[in-house]
């Protein structure tokens, strides 16, 4: 299976847009312009997809020296879930949903191991922002061991956005953050929850704490003050399946 797909040219990949192909990410040459142009910029920014501005020898390595026009494409391997449905189809399989929203990992190997920890724990979804985070390409896909072809990935324009959805079906949320005195081990997992991991270098943002219904650190013995953020992720999930088990 081909787990990366560039597509080049400004027309194919304005045409791969509006067909609602998941696209990583768009590079582009400096100092394009025309009405063509002008036109993918401004899906580019209504879709809120991730580019960068390029050499034309990167252009050229990626599109293999085909005729780029100055614009190549990097498409998902996987196809994402909407969320609406996702939450829908959960609470109708007599499961307790468990989620996960990562506020703006960035790391694709971080992202990778995290898939594969919550497809081993039973996940029923992770949620992503659309800008932020770290695409699904063929590294994320190689961490994951291929998890990411069997856990649901959600994008969303915004993390609150999925917050705001989670809530409404009655799903707690529960951050790990250090800013809080309570214990991840003292947090009720045997109910409708999804966990919230932060980024790399600022963890969960403080907007996005402001919403939570919960907040949980794990307990730190050593002198360093923090663990990697797919570690964690790992902690959090297991003390859900211990509770559940």
């Amino acid at each position: 299976m081909e787990q990366n797909t560039n597509i080049f040219g400004i027309r194919a990949i304005i045409e791969a847009i509006e067909s609602g192909a998941s696209i990583n990410k768009v590079y582009l040459q400096k100092g394009l312009r025309g009405d063509l142009f002008f036109q993918l910029d401004k899906l580019l920014k209504k879709n809120k997809i991730s580019t960068s501005v390029v050499p034309t020898e990167k252009l050229d390595r990626l599109s293999k020296h085909n005729n780029h026009q100055g614009a190549v494409a990097k498409i998902s391997p996987i196809e994402f879930e909407d969320l609406d449905t996702l939450i829908e189809e959960t609470l109708e399989s007599n499961s307790t949903p468990l989620f996960l929203l990562l506020d703006q990992v960035s790391d694709v190997r971080n992202f990778g191991a995290i898939i594969r920890t919550a497809e081993c724990t039973g996940v029923n979804g992770i949620i992503i922002q659309k800008s932020g985070s770290a695409p699904v390409n063929a590294e994320t896909i190689k961490t994951s061991a291929g998890a990411a072809f069997k856990v649901p990935i959600c994008k969303v324009d915004h993390i609150k956005d999925a917050i705001f959805q989670l809530k409404a079906a009655d799903i707690k949320l529960v951050a790990a953050t250090e800013k809080t005195e309570d214990s991840v081990f003292d947090i009720n997992f045997n109910q409708p929850i999804a966990i919230v991991m932060g980024s790399e270098h600022k963890g969960v943002s403080t907007s996005v704490l402001k919403l939570v219904d919960y907040k949980a650190k794990l307990p730190l013995l050593g002198e360093i003050e923090s663990l990697n953020v797919s570690v964690a992720c790992g902690a959090f999930l297991y003390e859900s399946v211990r509770q559940r088990l």
